[in-house]
């Protein structure tokens, strides 16, 4: 049984040095296909007098907007990840909140490993920013624990992250107790896989700077999980870097979706209402 598990780890370290000499090439190229799903908290959620059918449906409406598919082109020092295109279903239509809601996706977010720089376009509201940043760095921990992610073998990271309390994803009608007690900022965990196979320094999203393509990751509210990976593929993308709109930097630009972000909640306190419902009656 020792000897056996030698040679396994003797040829996975094997296959180990012929992917980092094969990333060592200057033309190579990967692409990874991302899942992005966002747990949305619907208690306290709509406005007074929906019926359980009525928040049903908004619900339903919801989750396809917090549910996405990304592309992450990548080679050895730069990468740029994007929303995957695609067409609306027939007769899909999320009325006002489903055009208020498609203000918060982001463009275009190119990272460079080599200059440490994060660019990404992001229209909001009607007017176009570019985000011009240093890369977010995590310190990231090492678990020791290994899976399975596909063909893959992955190893474990965790790191925490301060983010904004007041979020979109919990958008809703917060409660007396909960406006008092409201925090500006809160300390999350994230957990990420990465695997080694394809020893490059990339992820998707803000995540990065692990020994290894990131494969998986769990932060707060949302999970994205790599559902399949193309390396080298015979017609490569140029990795376009960003450069429509406005420079802004990150703090700068969530101090603009915090405000707005504000302003809308109150909008909706006034009327009485959440998402997609008129006022009181």
């Amino acid at each position: 049984m020792m000897r056996f598990n030698l040679i396994k780890r003797s040829v996975y370290y094997l296959a180990l040095f012929v992917s980092v000499y094969a990333f060592a090439q200057n033309d190579f190229q990967g692409k990874a296909y991302y899942y992005s799903k966002t747990s949305v908290d619907m208690s306290n959620f709509g406005r007074p007098g929906m019926s359980e059918d009525q928040k049903k449906q908004m619900a339903e409406r919801m989750k396809s907007m917090f549910e996405k598919t990304f592309i992450l082109t990548f080679n050895q020092s730069e990468s740029i990840y994007k929303e995957e295109e695609k067409l609306d279903a027939p007769g899909d239509n999320s009325g006002r909140f489903g055009m208020m809601m498609s203000s918060f996706s982001g463009g275009p977010q190119y990272k460079s490993i080599k200059s440490q720089l994060l660019l990404q376009e992001q229209e909001f509201f009607g007017k176009q920013f570019l985000i011009k940043d240093s890369l977010p760095k995590l310190n990231w921990k090492m678990e020791g624990e290994t899976k399975q992610i596909g063909q893959y073998t992955c190893f474990k990271a965790t790191a925490t992250k301060t983010v904004d309390a007041a979020d979109i994803t919990s958008f809703r009608r917060p409660s007396d107790t909960e406006e008092k007690e409201a925090e500006t900022t809160k300390e999350i965990q994230i957990v990420a896989w990465y695997t080694m196979q394809i020893p490059v320094s990339q992820g998707p999203g803000d995540y990065w700077g692990l020994p290894g393509l990131i494969l998986e990751v769990s932060a707060d509210k949302t999970v994205i999980l790599c559902s399949k990976i193309v390396m080298n593929p015979e017609e490569k993308d140029v990795i376009k870097v960003p450069s429509k709109g406005k420079v802004v930097t990150k703090v700068e630009y969530d101090e603009i979706v915090k405000k707005k972000t504000e302003e809308m909640r109150e909008n909706f306190r006034s009327r009485g209402g959440g998402p997609g419902g008129g006022g009181r009656r």
